[in-house]
């Protein structure tokens, strides 16, 4: 079982469209980050690669994420 930092709406993540990837602020300074690819799999976890931080990522997968 995973202990998330927080739970965050895909609409707070800032979209990067060339990476095709999520991002949101880590309190570490680097950012959490989950590809749209992840997110098609039905994968709901974004994480930090500089820290052990995760975070759930809240989103409808009916609606499409960008």
């Amino acid at each position: 079982m995973s202990i998330f930092h927080d739970e965050i709406e895909i609409e707070d993540f800032e979209y990067d469209e060339d990476s095709d990837t999520y991002f949101y602020p880590c309190p570490c300074g680097d950012q959490f980050q989950i590809a749209t690819e992840e997110l098609q799999d039905g994968e709901d976890i974004a994480r930090c690669p500089s820290c052990s931080l995760i975070i759930r990522v809240i989103y409808d997968p009916v609606s499409g994420m960008k």
